[in-house]
């Protein structure tokens, strides 16, 4: 009976043991799956970014080249951009000459195998009959219309000097193309940014976090120099009354 009773105590006591080391560890489980949403909500992301690098460039077949999902259409991309840009620029070709002489020997072998075809016994090309879509060229137009039209409202709420943060930006942009227009032509400057577009985006996506954490130190001390600015320059600026026009 004795022996009975001290087996029994000795299971309850390792039963009590076993309960406790479970418990512990579950909490030790969920003590950072509580911590993980506090955490990620802490992480910097540059311009405030909230969604992936993928769905920040439009999420279609551009983001794709972008970022060389698809590796084979970006390079011909970055390919057929290079031979455009070595044409027009290192070897002067001007694009009217190029697209008559295209078109003058797209012409002058179609015609021919047109003719010769009797004569070597085969059948004469098929060019097939190309139209552009109506509804293809109102969404284009529409599209187009919108843009410009959200652009020039941009720029009349700029010009209304509500907002001298947003001014002295544009300005700022402005003043950059500016100066790299007169360093190089528009071709040159956008085989620069379509580069640009092939590299700078799969880089960031692959040093995202060390980039971030770089970004924020500079917005940091970005906004630590422009209070100073704002106290000294900027506060000091008469500015006129404002009226609040009520409907």
């Amino acid at each position: 009976m004795a022996d009975r009773s001290e087996d029994s105590l000795i299971e309850k006591i390792a039963q009590k043991i076993h309960e406790h080391n479970s418990s512990s560890s579950d909490s030790d489980d969920e003590k950072p799956k509580s911590s993980d949403p506090s955490i990620k909500s802490k992480i910097y992301r540059l311009f405030g970014r909230e969604k992936p690098v993928h769905q920040v460039l439009g999420g279609g077949k551009p983001a794709d080249l972008f970022l060389w999902r698809e590796k084979k259409a970006s390079a011909a991309v970055l390919v057929v951009a290079t031979a455009i840009w070595v044409l027009f620029e290192l070897m002067e070709y001007h694009l009217l000459t190029l697209v008559c002489h295209c078109v003058i020997l797209s012409l002058a072998f179609l015609f021919v195998w047109s003719n010769a075809s009797s004569f070597i016994n085969k059948s004469p090309p098929h060019i097939p009959q190309v139209i552009v879509p109506e509804d293809l060229a109102v969404n284009i137009a529409l599209s187009l219309r919108f843009e410009i039209n959200r652009l020039l409202a941009t720029l009349r709420e700029i010009a209304s000097g509500r907002d001298l943060k947003k001014f002295l930006v544009v300005i700022t942009g402005l003043w950059v193309v500016s100066i790299l227009g007169s360093c190089c032509n528009f071709l040159t400057l956008f085989y620069i940014v379509l580069a640009l577009l092939h590299v700078v985006p799969i880089f960031y996506e692959k040093y995202e976090d060390k980039i971030d954490s770089f970004g924020e130190k500079a917005v940091r001390e970005f906004k630590k120099q422009y209070a100073v600015f704002d106290a000294k320059v900027l506060s000091k600026i008469p500015k006129g009354p404002l009226k609040d026009k009520k409907h």
